[in-house]
């Protein structure tokens, strides 16, 4: 095969490659294994390069991929907040106008080391600054 199974059927693979790439996009920044990371970085690239073109089928396309809204709770002392952050609309109104004058290359892999445990090789997976 021309590509990582990574132990997954094809269903399995395709929700993990979206979730990376959302919180890729979400926290610019993650943590995964080496051959997960390869694997995601084409596809984050392809994203932001839809979102430079900027157009409303670009938006649609990358909609269609990326998830569109990531919930997460911050306890702040006594009280609890509840945030909802649209990975789509950060994508293109953050992300692509930051990599207008770049022709690629968005991403970059930083190797960590192995995992303890299984001694997967880790790396951070991040949006080049």
């Amino acid at each position: 095969m021309a590509y990582a199974k990574l132990g997954r059927d094809s269903a399995a693979r395709k929700a993990l490659f979206r979730d990376l790439v959302t919180d890729l996009i979400l926290n610019e920044r993650i943590k995964t294994t080496e051959a997960k990371a390869k694997a995601v970085r084409s596809i984050a690239e392809k994203m932001i390069t839809l979102a430079k073109r900027g157009d409303l089928h670009a938006r649609r396309q990358a909609a269609a991929f990326v998830r569109k809204n990531r919930s997460y709770t911050e306890r702040d002392g006594e009280e609890t907040v509840h945030h909802q952050v649209d990975a789509v609309k950060k994508l293109f109104d953050e992300i692509a106008p930051r990599y207008a004058e770049r022709q690629g290359g968005y991403t970059r892999i930083i190797k960590i080391g192995p995992r303890r445990g299984d001694g997967a090789p880790m790396v951070y997976l991040e949006l080049v600054k």
